[in-house]
């Protein structure tokens, strides 16, 4: 670990961070604050359609901060796989000029957005605020379900630039992919209204839902149905963990075996 965090990577690292984020931005009028405006015109949508219209999360307390921080915590995942995708093919000048750690331009990605999401996070404490959720003593664990939603993105950005190099149409796949995977994860309903109990089990085998939901509880309130309330075997509450690790495993895997043929495959 000394070996790859050294200087000369910790400052190109850097770099390309800043760079990524001018790029991002370059020619927008509005610029960084698209970093917050996107999940809050996102969030007021999905709250006007699904609360105020179809009546969701009636049952939920804080149904507003309950929907904008499973809506926060998705756009963080989502945005550090789309943006990790073709992070390789982008960076294709500067890795065929020096020789870099291909690893660095993937983590770069992250960093982004692991920037945004703690920016997100500020309007989710304002918004917890305003609407008088208290600060709860489990609070802190929102951390460690931060930590293995970053470890599950790693892992699939990992395997989703080095794809990509090889085979574009991966693109297209992860753009629909993504999608099945958001509504697999209860951002927008409440997982009370699933009432087939091998269904509920099996949603929960999905490390986002595990995830999001463990956030709520810690942030936002204890009613919120978990893991724990839904997997009573020891064993089975631990594979969504487990599925995190194997997918980070085959990620580094594949990146490392992937990146050997970068320069030519660019």
């Amino acid at each position: 670990m000394k070996h790859v965090f050294t200087k000369k990577n910790r400052a190109l690292l850097s770099e390309l961070v800043r760079t990524d984020f001018k790029l991002r931005y370059q020619n927008s009028i509005l610029g960084y604050s698209w970093s917050l405006l996107r999940p809050l015109l996102l969030f007021l949508i999905l709250y006007l359609v699904f609360a105020k219209f179809l009546k969701f999360g009636a049952d939920i307390p804080h149904y507003p901060i309950y929907l904008l921080l499973g809506i926060v915590l998705w756009n963080f995942f989502a945005e550090m796989t789309t943006q990790s995708l073709g992070s390789i093919v982008a960076r294709g000048d500067l890795i065929r000029k020096i020789r870099i750690p291909r690893w660095i331009i993937v983590l770069s990605s992250s960093v982004s957005a692991l920037i945004n999401l703690g920016l997100n996070l500020i309007v989710v404490a304002i918004f917890m605020v305003f609407n008088h959720v208290s600060l709860m003593e489990t609070a802190p664990l929102l951390l460690l379900t931060i930590v293995q939603i970053y470890v599950l993105a790693l892992g699939m950005s990992l395997f989703l630039s080095a794809a990509f190099v090889k085979y574009r149409d991966i693109t297209y796949i992860w753009e629909v992919g993504i999608q099945g995977f958001f509504y697999l994860t209860p951002i927008l309903y409440s997982i009370s209204r699933i009432k087939d109990p091998v269904l509920l089990k099996m949603l929960f085998l999905n490390p986002m839902a595990q995830a999001i939901q463990d956030a709520r509880y810690a942030l936002v309130t204890h009613e919120t149905v978990t893991v724990n309330n839904v997997l009573h075997n020891s064993i089975f509450r631990l594979l969504p963990y487990i599925l995190t690790i194997v997918v980070l495993i085959i990620g580094v895997l594949y990146f490392r075996r992937e990146s050997k043929y970068f320069g030519e495959n660019i």
